[in-house]
């Protein structure tokens, strides 16, 4: 399911940068470090802009459930709860912000 949209937004010579920046927004987010600079908002938006205002709360959850098998079958304890907390917090500011930032008369999909 996300497969396709991330292929279709980030080519194979951008992917080491693509998770480059993802290591840093986790590592501000859940250490504290402030090693990420950028706005992920915004290309949110554009990219579901590029597939004509099709994405949903399903794809939201099913990028969590990627997100929380991992942590489950690897971690315990308060970092991880938090890492969960904060993926569940980020999905739904998202969803919220592509939903606010469609053309008006764009149903949900």
């Amino acid at each position: 399911m996300l497969g396709p949209i991330f292929n279709g937004h980030i080519s194979d010579e951008q992917w080491p940068v693509h998770l480059s920046k993802l290591n840093d927004f986790w590592e501000s987010n859940l250490f504290g470090v402030r090693t990420f600079r950028g706005g992920p908002s915004a290309k949110h938006v554009n990219v579901h802009k590029n597939l004509n205002h099709t994405i949903s709360q399903t794809h939201f959850a099913q990028w969590l459930q990627l997100w929380f098998v991992p942590i489950d079958e690897l971690y315990e304890g308060e970092l991880a709860t938090s890492a969960k907390d904060m993926a569940r917090r980020m999905s739904t500011g998202e969803y919220i912000h592509i939903w606010q930032n469609r053309p008006r008369g764009i149903q949900k999909k």
